[in-house]
């Protein structure tokens, strides 16, 4: 079975925030291919739901940890997905990619997300499969350039907050591209 996990935050006021990006591709995905209702699994830290993509039986998995402890969740779920390294697909933001923009990426460093690190740390390897949807605006670019504390505090409330409406709009097309690099991996 491959492990399909979106990277989110629980609770309400963030079901539709940048940081949630990965929740709502999985809520996508799942309605696209007819997937299971997702379902609390208190034994894996999340909601579940048993899908097939293309003759690809999988199980998607929203933790229930918050973002930064994201790698508690995936370390039970491993196990019980009966799933190894290879077959884990871990789909987050990334704002160091441009809004409108998706990557596909296996064995890399978490390039400072605190979720990806976390499941990094969790299951000691960066040996999985990573969507990487980006986020990614100008106004990033100029906090870059800001004192750490200036960066970080403007970085913390840009993921927390919403998508634009002309934003949102695009998700779709968005998710579309992330599809085909998800089945790339998925195919391997």
């Amino acid at each position: 079975m491959k492990l399909i996990v979106g990277i989110g935050n629980p609770d309400p006021e963030y079901l539709e925030t940048r940081h949630n990006v990965g929740w709502q591709f999985l809520d996508w995905l799942n309605k696209k291919y007819k997937g299971e209702k997702f379902s609390e699994n208190t034994k894996v830290l999340g909601h579940v739901a048993k899908i097939d993509i293309e003759g690809i039986k999988s199980w998607l998995l929203k933790p229930t940890t918050f973002v930064n402890k994201s790698g508690d969740a995936v370390r039970k779920a491993k196990p019980w997905a009966k799933a190894t390294n290879d077959d884990i697909v871990i789909v987050h933001d990334d704002l160091d990619i441009p809004f409108g923009m998706c990557k596909f990426s296996f064995e890399k460093n978490s390039g400072g997300h605190r979720g990806v690190q976390n499941v990094i740390d969790a299951l000691k390897t960066n040996k999985f499969y990573r969507i990487r949807i980006g986020t990614g605006v100008r106004a990033l670019e100029k906090a870059r350039d800001e004192s750490d504390k200036k960066r970080d505090e403007f970085v913390k409330e840009f993921v927390l907050k919403k998508f634009t409406p002309a934003q949102h709009d695009e998700l779709t097309a968005i998710f579309k591209d992330c599809e085909v690099r998800l089945l790339q991996a998925l195919k391997r």
